[in-house]
């Protein structure tokens, strides 16, 4: 299918490894110029050379990369001193730690909130009136399943992502936004095989004394596929959200999560 984006502009943020390399490198293949950002430079480098590299046949788009913390004032400006204009936004940052809620003070909710729910309404902000001009944008927030199956000790990312949740609830069925050609979701993702989940089980095992392959196997019997999800098919989801034919599609939770939620709705 083609999904009808070949020279659109993407930001993708988190870009360099895991869940957001994945959106980059579905991107890239459709022929999306993309715009890479993570904190780490070094690793964000050598990811865009290889998604340069892996494009079929040397066909698609530029592959650009900025090393900035997205979820301060000066990272954004260094991404928008780069490239103003974007068609297609992928919002992502890493998670708060988990914890024992009395543990957390002011500071450490102000911090996830700006990193889980300000950051990406800064990155709309400042990108959807050229969507709106053009008359196409594609706006994906990657958030959590803790949004929809809230988890214990992920406190800060469930109240931090919630309140993201909320927000874009109101703010993609505008009128003004949604019949004028940008859609905005959410990609809530479940257990995907990446570096912060092996982190996750690596943890788990520590703290009970278990070889981490036992860790893993449990958690992947919880599991109705039997399986972790991979950044490749996290990837073409996002992709697929930013396509043409999903111009119908707005203000909805999807959750890949290999059918771990239990609830109808």
């Amino acid at each position: 299918m083609d999904l009808g984006i070949a020279g659109k502009w993407a930001l993708v943020c988190g870009a360099s490894k895991g869940l957001g390399r994945g959106c980059a490198e579905a991107l890239a293949a459709e022929g999306v110029n993309v715009l890479m950002v993570a904190r780490g430079a070094e690793a964000l480098a050598a990811a865009a050379a290889e998604i340069r590299a892996g494009r079929a046949n040397g066909t698609g788009g530029e592959v650009q990369f900025v090393a900035a913390d997205i979820t301060t004032p000066e990272g954004r400006a260094a991404v928008f001193a780069q490239r103003q204009d974007f068609d297609i936004v992928v919002t992502n940052a890493g998670g708060p730690p988990p914890g024992a809620f009395r543990d957390w003070d002011r500071d450490a909710w102000i911090k996830a909130i700006d990193a889980n729910m300000l950051t990406p309404i800064e990155l709309i902000k400042a990108t959807i009136d050229g969507m709106l001009a053009r008359g196409f944008g594609r706006i994906v927030n990657i958030t959590s399943s803790a949004v929809k199956a809230p988890i214990d000790i992920l406190g800060l990312s469930n109240g931090a992502r919630s309140g993201l949740t909320g927000f874009i609830a109101g703010l993609a069925r505008n009128p003004e936004i949604a019949a004028k050609g940008v859609t905005i979701n959410n990609l809530l993702p479940g257990k995907f095989d990446t570096d912060r989940l092996k982190g996750t089980m690596a943890s788990a095992a520590q703290k009970m004394g278990k070889p981490i392959e036992d860790i893993r196997a449990v958690q992947q019997a919880q599991i109705p596929a039997q399986r972790f999800g991979t950044p490749a098919e996290f990837g073409a989801i996002c992709a697929f959200l930013c396509s043409q034919q999903a111009g119908y599609l707005t203000g909805q939770n999807i959750l890949p999560d290999g059918g771990a939620y239990p609830g109808t709705y």
